[in-house]
């Protein structure tokens, strides 16, 4: 009969065939993250790295205290459809439907108002789930000329955002957007080329084509959004107002010498190419 000491662990696991790790092995427990906080958080890293990748956001995730594996932050950046902002060789060929624009922006010194505008879109976390912002910007000034939030992602409120700011300021010499297929249709800039305003896309990829409505959603994040943690579409609709107001008015920027957008926008207004037309428009 052979006895317990001489029927070591390793000669027990050959005869049953199993492995001798998976005799140790004991199953991790599922941590209980809260999927919106988690997702909340992915954006916000996005927003501030958004050249990392799955694996970079994975190690940030665990240094901000979240209990969560790589898999499940792959899996969530896919659903989201979030990729790191690289440069790329490859050739992106488009679509027959497709509309592109060259950038035009390269080498561009912006010297007066309404020399270049620039729009883009942006998600809104709510309690109740995302809304969306749609803002134009005036480059030179960094004044919000015209924006809308809205419960779901549609080419209406960005047609409606321009219609806002062609009405209300002198038309820009040049209009720079993203390849997005809400300015890529020929609803969103038909009525900027029968105004013979030169239409401006960025590369494709290439976030930082169109810094400053970047700069301006990282500012609208942090200094409101993230802070005050909207409750549905009508509370950012709300706080957004109260916001863009205050960003307009009163907040103040370096890169303006600190003033505000609109003390630089209405100051050097007259030296806007289109000005004396806008004037004899509006009366």
């Amino acid at each position: 009969m052979i006895t317990k000491e001489e029927l070591n662990i390793s000669k027990q696991c050959k005869i049953l065939k199993i492995s001798r790790s998976s005799l140790y092995y004991k199953p991790k427990e599922a941590a209980n993250v809260d999927e919106t906080a988690l997702i909340n958080e992915i954006y916000s890293i996005y927003d501030e790295a958004y050249f990392y990748g799955h694996i970079k956001v994975h190690r940030e995730l665990l240094r901000r205290g979240f209990k969560v594996g790589l898999k499940k932050v792959r899996q969530l950046r896919e659903k989201l459809e979030i990729k790191a902002v690289c440069p790329s060789f490859s050739r992106y060929r488009a679509r027959k439907c497709d509309n592109k624009f060259p950038y035009l922006l390269n080498g561009i010194v912006v010297t007066r108002p309404n020399q270049v505008w620039q729009s883009d879109i942006t998600y809104v976390p709510t309690s109740e789930g995302y809304a969306y912002k749609t803002a134009i910007i005036d480059v030179y000034s960094r004044k919000i000329l015209s924006y809308k939030v809205t419960a779901t992602l549609q080419q209406g409120s960005c047609i409606d955002t321009l219609s806002d700011a062609l009405r209300n300021f002198p038309q820009p010499e040049i209009f720079n957007t993203d390849q997005g297929s809400q300015f890529a249709s020929e609803n969103f800039f038909k009525p900027l080329l029968d105004r013979q305003i030169k239409v401006s896309m960025d590369g494709k990829g290439r976030a930082l084509d169109n810094i400053f409505i970047e700069r301006y959603w990282r500012s609208y994040k942090y200094e409101n959004v993230y802070l005050f943690k909207y409750q549905n579409i009508f509370d950012a609709k709300a706080k957004t107002a109260n916001y863009v107001d205050f960003y307009n008015k009163k907040r103040l920027h370096a890169s303006l010498d600190y003033k505000t957008p609109d003390e630089v926008y209405f100051e050097e207004l007259h030296r806007s190419k289109n000005y004396d037309k806008y004037v004899k428009l509006t009366g």
